[in-house]
């Protein structure tokens, strides 16, 4: 029995009756081909079954096609969404992911895992790790230019860096003065960690709109937590011991809201008719909580494909040779999301 040879390109172009060059062209894009011409090369590649030779292609090209992601958290609701969005526009532009789990935000071996990807040639990185304590101390100008194009994701803006994030400060604003809205004048809040970033950032947004209100926005209305449902309702159990005039609740993820809707069941308090609570991100599951928590949306998918998109167009002007743009901090306006645990807008009387 005679043995098949390989589809090669030449078959393809044979087929679609066009040069060699022509089927390249319209597999990699690096000179435009006609839509019908594109078409027919497609078309063949369909019929006679042609896998294209990445790895050919890419020392041709001098690009792997592949991402290097460095995420950390996909336990947690928002850097699992945030990596979703990552991969699907990855997969859009035509890219592979190397992805490398932190188990520790602040790993210090840093170095180790620039230098694993770099050797894996990978064209670009997305640094998908929160800022928490010092662990991007290691990020500068000077280092940057030594690394394939980077993209951080929540972090404190840095020169030489281009980021992408929620605006934490805006949304925590958003949830305070919906609050104030519905009538609440005494308004604690269950923070995370305080050295996250974000924490800090959500604490300052809710701290603006109580300042805005002439509202107190002292810190024995802050109660620290760790992002887990037990702690938030430990956190406020300990709240309303020594503050028990509170009459709202922004917990700054929605596990703590659960564990203070929890607490509030508990304790014989009503929500919101006794106390209002919001939480932040949007869980799939805040809708189902009892009361249906208010929240506020961060668009985490969208955080991804934005970083992809970023990065791509850093990828695109380093392969042109185009002088490359100052980096950037873009940062994605998140949304209220109003339902029962918050109550309705009140009226008062000037």
């Amino acid at each position: 029995m005679q043995q098949r040879h390989p589809v090669t390109i030449v078959d393809v172009a044979q087929r679609a009756h066009v040069s060699a060059g022509t089927v390249s062209n319209a597999l990699t894009g690096k000179r435009p081909v006609s839509a019908a011409t594109r078409e027919r090369v497609l078309r063949a590649i369909e019929e006679l079954g042609y896998q294209p030779n990445l790895l050919a292609r890419s020392l041709v090209n001098r690009s792997s096609n592949t991402l290097g992601v460095v995420a950390y958290g996909l336990e947690y609701y928002g850097p699992s969404r945030t990596l979703v969005g990552i991969e699907q526009q990855a997969a859009e532009l035509g890219y592979s992911l190397l992805l490398d789990l932190l188990h520790r935000p602040d790993r210090q071996d840093v170095d180790a895992v620039l230098d694993e990807l770099t050797a894996r040639r990978v064209d670009g990185i997305i640094w998908a790790v929160h800022e928490v304590g010092d662990n991007h101390a290691w990020i500068n100008e000077q280092r940057l230019l030594t690394l394939p194009p980077m993209v951080f994701l929540t972090m404190e803006r840095r020169p030489g860096a281009a980021i992408v994030s929620t605006d934490n400060r805006a949304g925590a604003a958003l949830a305070t003065q919906h609050l104030i809205d519905v009538g609440r004048r005494a308004i604690g809040v269950i923070s995370g960690p305080p050295s996250w970033w974000e924490v800090r950032e959500r604490i300052a947004g809710w701290r603006t709109a109580l300042d805005a209100a002439g509202l107190e926005a002292s810190p024995a209305l802050v109660a620290e937590a760790n992002w887990t449902a037990a702690a938030g309702e430990a956190a406020l159990q300990a709240l309303l011991a020594r503050r028990p005039d509170v009459d709202a609740i922004f917990a700054c993820n929605d596990q703590m809201a659960l564990g203070a809707l929890h607490y509030c069941h508990g304790s014989q308090r009503r929500v919101p008719e006794d106390i209002s609570i919001v939480g932040f991100d949007n869980t799939p599951e805040s809708a189902f909580f009892w009361p249906a928590l208010t929240t506020v949306r961060q668009h985490l998918a969208e955080l991804g494909r934005v970083a992809v998109d970023e990065l791509h167009g850093q990828i695109e002007r380093r392969v042109q040779g185009k002088e490359m743009v100052a980096p950037t901090t873009r940062a994605l306006q998140p949304e209220l999301i109003v339902r029962e645990s918050s109550g309705r807008r009140m009226r008062h009387a000037a």
